[in-house]
């Protein structure tokens, strides 16, 4: 039986294992591989994706599981608040590598969406997990201070 959500806006129907992660369903059925495949345990963050607007680790969510629901991904990622985390990312050079970035991206999205001025407390607790192997945290959470400001303004 096809399991059918709606990705990035449009409507989705795949004919797959519902066991399948979500990760594997968007990358290798659906063709959009801005998520990435870093751990495979849901802790590194890399294959962060919205599920109703809440980051989950798509990695280990199985694509069953999100029968009826809205997925976005880092290539369907708009509006306003998208936007001011995507500026200030460039502004403070946040990308090293950019294994990452997708994920830290939509983590940071996801906070600023809850919280239009997060504390470092704040923030640090929504980007819990999200690992960086260049290690440009200071970078993220000035990112994300900026980004706040920036919808505020």
């Amino acid at each position: 039986m096809p399991i059918t959500f709606t990705l990035n806006g449009k409507p989705v129907s795949l004919d797959i294992d519902p066991d399948m992660p979500l990760l594997w369903a968007i990358r290798d059925e659906v063709g959009l591989t801005g998520s990435k495949f870093g751990c495979g345990m849901a802790q590194c963050g890399a294959c962060t994706m919205h599920v109703d607007g809440e980051p989950v680790r798509a990695c280990s969510m199985p694509v069953g599981s999100i029968e009826g629901q809205r997925v976005t991904t880092i290539e369907g990622l708009q509006g306003k608040v998208a936007q001011a985390v995507q500026a200030a990312w460039v502004k403070h050079e946040v990308a090293q590598c950019g294994y990452c970035q997708s994920g830290q991206v939509m983590s940071a999205v996801a906070l600023l969406s809850g919280n239009r001025k997060p504390t470092d407390a704040d923030i640090d607790q929504a980007m819990n997990g999200n690992l960086c192997r260049c290690a440009t945290y200071v970078r993220i959470r000035a990112a994300i201070h900026d980004a706040a400001k920036t919808m505020r303004a």
